[in-house]
């Protein structure tokens, strides 16, 4: 069985539609699949309305979060996304990413950047506008080449002349509201070093003790030492390991199913998760 538990769409920042990516998973032979689109469950539907027969939607979102004044992402899985107090943090999320898209845009047309919000709005085709939205109106406006180029301190990269912040959650708090909705949480990529998402030891001991339940190591942008490491700390704090592509559609090459959870991982998040069923 091929599990991939994070995969995104055009709800968030993905460049394809849910059903488009159920239809890719199961061409690339995944038979679970979680859609993890940012801060939003706006493709759940769509996605589990396009599943063949055999086929597992496991519902989840990437929760945005800092840490340390970094960005953190957790992954949510099978949760009940009506719970009122994850709904209004979603929510208040989304909306943020609005006021940051736009002042990014603002920030770019004063550098002479010739974006508009109009168009960063139609490219963020679901709810959840974010950075690459704006970098690709930048690539098509000719600013830059490349998306890698246009997350530069020159541009919108952390820090950069056009970069503006946004609110995020607590990561501990973002875990237990999380566990309140019924769902169980994993920690996304801790070692992304080309990204900046680089944690240590001491961050994920506190989410543990949060409730944490497992640490993506399996991931596209993590080394062979620093998976082999989080495969320790997580056998030490009792988490599972989950490998998950981290698929954007075209953005990362349509690599859907190119690192896989085992089944016993899997097992585990389920037994972790009260709350809602699963699709298929």
């Amino acid at each position: 069985m091929r599990i991939d538990l994070h995969c995104h769409s055009d709800a968030s920042d993905g460049t394809r539609p849910p059903a488009e990516v159920v239809r890719r998973a199961r061409a690339a032979g995944v038979d679970v699949l979680a859609l993890t689109d940012h801060d939003t469950v706006a493709g759940w539907d769509d996605g589990a309305a396009a599943l063949p027969p055999g086929m597992t939607l496991v519902p989840g979102v990437e929760l945005s979060c800092r840490q340390d004044g970094a960005s953190l992402h957790l992954l949510g899985y099978l949760f009940d996304p009506s719970a009122p107090d994850l709904a209004a943090e979603l929510a208040r999320i989304r909306a943020d990413r609005v006021i940051r898209a736009r002042t990014m845009v603002e920030r770019l047309r004063g550098l002479g950047v010739d974006v508009t919000w109009e168009r960063v709005r139609e490219l963020a085709r679901g709810e959840a506008v974010g950075r690459p939205h704006v970098a690709r109106a930048m690539v098509e406006a000719g600013a830059v080449r490349t998306l890698d180029e246009a997350f530069t301190p020159d541009w919108i990269g952390a820090g950069g002349r056009a970069y503006a912040d946004r609110y995020a959650l607590d990561p501990a708090r973002a875990v237990r509201l999380i566990r309140g909705a019924g769902g169980a949480t994993v920690l996304a990529h801790p070692r992304a070093r080309r990204r900046g998402y680089v944690f240590g030891d001491a961050v994920v001991e506190r989410l543990a003790e949060a409730g944490l339940a497992g640490i993506e190591a399996d991931h596209p942008d993590h080394d062979a030492s620093d998976r082999a490491r989080l495969r320790d700390l997580a056998s030490a704090l009792g988490l599972f390991v989950t490998g998950s592509s981290d698929d954007h559609g075209a953005a990362t090459g349509d690599r859907i199913g190119c690192e896989t959870t085992s089944a016993a991982a899997y097992a585990a998040l389920l037994d972790a998760a009260a709350g809602a069923v699963r699709t298929g």
